[in-house]
């Protein structure tokens, strides 16, 4: 009698560890597939592609007109971008406040140059190590994972912050379904030309 109770009870484990085991259990769930829609059209709406996706040109009409590389949507600025020489005098408050290279990915200012972020889910160069709650701090605190170097113009995360957190959790739903894309995206350069670190360093 004591066998069959025993032989019962292993049965009964056995079958719900299976169970868990192929339902998933001890995985995060994938996020609702509206949660990622919702994400999608703010991104859009947003103008992420503006900046943060590498260009290619096509004709439209007599023009020829930058559009978002499909293979490499928020991506960032192509590592390997030779940028062109800067002319001197160019950024002044009686000239230009800022000028871009033609695939609208990399910055030039009075407060340096800034580069695009890698926005997709690449685990060593995109945002596939970050969770929710840093992209959330990062754009309401404007520092890099929330908490370290200043987010550089032109991005307008004091305009992105004014968004809830259900949306911005929903915008990096979103950005955590696309293609991750291998792209180390350079450090921004100061005025002065000097590499500006991401994060301080530790004391």
């Amino acid at each position: 009698m004591r066998s069959k109770i025993a032989l019962a009870t292993y049965l009964v484990a056995g079958t719900t560890v299976l169970t868990l085991f192929l339902t998933g259990w001890g995985e995060p769930s994938a996020p609702p597939s509206a949660q990622v829609e919702r994400g999608a059209y703010l991104v859009h709406a947003g103008g992420c592609n503006d900046c943060h996706s590498p260009k290619v040109f096509v004709k439209m009409g007599p023009m020829m007109v930058p559009v978002p590389d499909t293979s490499r949507l928020l991506s960032g600025h192509p590592e390997n971008t030779v940028l062109p020489e800067i002319p001197k005098g160019v950024i002044a408050p009686d000239k230009w406040g800022a000028i871009t290279t033609n695939d609208l990915t990399a910055w030039v200012g009075p407060w340096g140059v800034s580069f695009s972020r890698n926005l997709t889910p690449d685990i060593a160069t995109g945002l596939g190590s970050w969770t929710d709650e840093m992209f959330v701090k990062t754009i309401r605190n404007g520092k890099h994972m929330g908490e370290g170097r200043d987010i550089l113009p032109p991005m307008p995360w004091t305009e992105y912050r004014n968004l809830n957190d259900a949306d911005l959790k929903a915008i990096f739903a979103y950005l955590q379904s696309l293609k991750p894309v291998e792209n180390a995206v350079p450090d921004p350069m100061s005025p002065d030309g000097m590499r500006m670190p991401t994060m301080p360093p530790k004391k």
